[in-house]
């Protein structure tokens, strides 16, 4: 069937132009085409989805009432935009986003002029926001700015600190909580619509901002006023903490209501200064597996839409580092009763389901919260705890000065679990954990270990809870290859590394999930392979003897090249003024795009069949020419 015979109002949108030039009473029927053609695209691709299918209504009304892309709107994380992206010329490749050389997962300003700015790791909207409309307010442009930003990503101090910032501004921005998950569902009805319409009306607005200049003149008055006015709308409305931070609150309204939405968006639209507005959806609305398991569906791979079943992918048997690392957890705190777990918002992700329920008085889920999650974990090793943060590589980044000042400066025993390490696939580089080994191996105190293989992360796991002071177990996204798993936990040695292969002229040292193609690799060339276990310490005597007996050295590494665990053999080799011919392999300096972890690893030369050709190619330069002939 044709895209305008199935879609027939839909298929008439290529840019926000066309949806604008539609009448009012049709934007209900293009929502409905607009979530259909969500849930028949992803049934055939997978990506995010129940986010998106709960801010069909908000986009389009938003696209309706706003002039974008010369209004700005920027979109919280980017789980909520897949709409966005339909509504503004996109549609049609919709089918290839998170794919190699597709759609990207997110907004990003180098796709589209309506991507006003690139997010991937939540809670910037608001800042970003606001930066744009003190520049408008600067250049003396009229435009409206909206944030959008969902109330998972409003746990974040970031998006309290713009908060704060922006009441106190005479700037015009509209902040929009994309509410999918607070517990004011009795608030979401006919006496909260009448309120969002009085609070955005521009009666009210006037009487309030009237009365506001007539009786700052009279400071007691003034005062009661301001505090009279709030509480009595804290009553009945959750935005009294809003409102304390300056911005003027409206609602609840019902998100997926297109006439209140368009009402009141249109309202709020011509208000002056900072605004709130308080909108409430459903994670899945439209699609009831999504909406009965809104955290199932969150990000499936393809599925059946009509059964409402997801497609298994990938290996059938085996565990994923993720589910191996919940285990261990689970272990560990039968053992040892210190054993605490702190995740940042990721108990899915992280393998922590299994632990929160049976370890439930040692579960902390502390909402997207980077900087807090490894500070707790600082206190708690403070008074003799085990902490174990669970968090993904890159979401680290956000909690790096606690890191180094909370935690490693005071040497306290908080081991750090780091999910999706290295080149994470199809979230692409806002998700990559490209830079993990580079950060944390110039930390002092701080032990940073990668495994091989499933039983090796097991154990190291392990190794760190034993140690006394910080460590890092860094593991890549997805499944390994293979390994049996050990039952018992043994602490490794530490700073000792493990000669995989033995073979002559190249030694490959391999760092963590590069192993097995090291041992590939060393199959053609008959290289030695050392699985180098530890980042930090360095195995310094075996880099030495292996420096004495090969040619030439390689080392390997899903991170960046630059200061990442081949600099640091590097850095041993120059203290010990032993020269040898040194190649190092890794991420390159740019940023790779989303794909598969596979193409990932292509795109940055580090699959097996690039490396083989990157050795040899650079054992035949001129000054290389000795390398192999042993």
């Amino acid at each position: 069937m044709r895209l305008e015979d199935k879609y027939p109002l839909l298929s008439r949108i290529q840019d926000p132009a066309d949806l604008r030039a539609l009448p009012e009473d049709e934007l209900e029927a293009v929502t409905h085409e607009l979530r259909a053609y969500l849930v028949e695209t992803m049934a055939r691709t997978g990506g995010h989805f129940a986010a998106n299918l709960g801010t069909v209504e908000l986009a389009t009304v938003l696209h309706y009432v706003f002039d974008t892309p010369r209004d700005r709107l920027v979109w919280d994380v980017g789980h909520q935009a897949y709409p966005h992206k339909i509504l503004t010329g996109r549609r049609d490749r919709l089918g290839t986003i998170r794919q190699l050389g597709g759609l990207a997962p997110f907004p990003t300003r180098f796709e589209s002029e309506y991507d006003t700015f690139g997010v991937g790791h939540s809670s910037t909207s608001v800042s970003a926001a606001l930066g744009m409309a003190i520049a408008a307010r600067q250049k003396g442009e009229k435009r409206r700015v909206v944030a959008v930003i969902g109330d998972g990503a409003l746990t974040a101090g970031l998006a309290y600190e713009a908060l704060c910032h922006a009441g106190s501004l005479d700037v015009d921005l509209l902040v929009i909580l994309n509410d999918n998950d607070m517990s004011i569902s009795e608030n979401v009805g006919a006496m909260s619509h009448y309120l969002a319409r009085v609070l955005s009306g521009k009666l009210y607005s006037s009487i309030r901002e009237g009365s506001k200049k007539l009786i700052r003149r009279m400071p007691t008055v003034w005062e009661l006023a301001r505090r009279s006015e709030e509480h009595v709308k804290g009553m009945v409305l959750p935005g009294t903490l809003f409102e304390e931070l300056g911005m003027n609150y409206i609602g609840p309204v019902d998100g997926h209501d297109v006439g209140v939405l368009l009402k009141t968006l249109t309202n709020v639209r011509d208000l002056p200064g900072p605004q709130f507005l308080h909108v409430v959806t459903r994670k899945g609305k439209g699609y009831a597996p999504a909406e009965a398991d809104p955290i199932l569906w969150h990000g499936p791979g393809p599925f059946d839409p009509d059964r409402g079943v997801i497609l298994k992918s990938g290996p059938s048997q085996g565990k994923t580092y993720s589910a191996l690392f919940g285990d261990w957890l689970c272990d560990m705190a039968e053992a040892d009763e210190r054993v605490i777990g702190i995740t940042p918002a990721m108990r899915e992700g992280s393998g922590m389901v299994e632990f929160s329920r049976r370890f439930p008085a040692r579960y902390f889920d502390v909402g997207i919260c980077e900087q807090h999650a490894v500070t707790l974990g600082a206190g708690l090793a403070c008074e003799g705890a085990r902490p174990v943060v669970a968090i993904y590589s890159s979401f680290l980044q956000r909690g790096y000065d606690q890191l180094v000042h909370d935690v490693a400066l005071q040497n306290l025993p908080v081991v750090f679990a780091l999910d999706r390490g290295g080149l994470v696939g199809n979230d692409g580089p806002t998700h990559h954990g490209a830079y993990d080994l580079s950060f944390l191996r110039c930390i002092p105190n701080m032990v940073v270990m990668a495994p091989a293989d499933e039983n090796e992360c097991r154990q190291m796991l392990y190794t760190g809870i034993t140690l006394d002071g910080p460590s890092a177990v860094r593991y890549p996204r997805g499944y390994g290859p293979g390994a049996p798993i050990e039952t018992a936990m043994r602490a490794l040695p530490l700073g000792k590394a493990q000669v995989r292969r033995r073979g002559r002229g190249v030694a490959l040292l391999a760092f963590g999930a590069l192993v097995p193609t090291a041992e590939q690799v060393a199959a053609e060339l008959d290289a030695t392979v050392v699985n180098m276990r530890f980042v930090k310490p360095l195995d310094e005597e075996l880099v030495l003897a292996m420096a004495e007996s090969h040619d030439a050295l390689v080392t390997l590494e899903d991170n960046a090249v630059m200061g990442g665990a081949g600099s640091a053999v590097a850095e041993c080799l120059a203290a010990h003024r032993v020269l040898v011919p040194l190649l190092n392999l890794g991420i390159p300096d740019h940023y790779i795009e989303h794909g598969s972890r596979e193409e990932n690893l292509e795109a940055a030369g580090l699959d097996a069949a690039s490396v083989l050709e990157a050795v040899r190619a650079w054992q035949r330069r001129p000054e290389l020419r000795t390398v192999g002939e042993a």
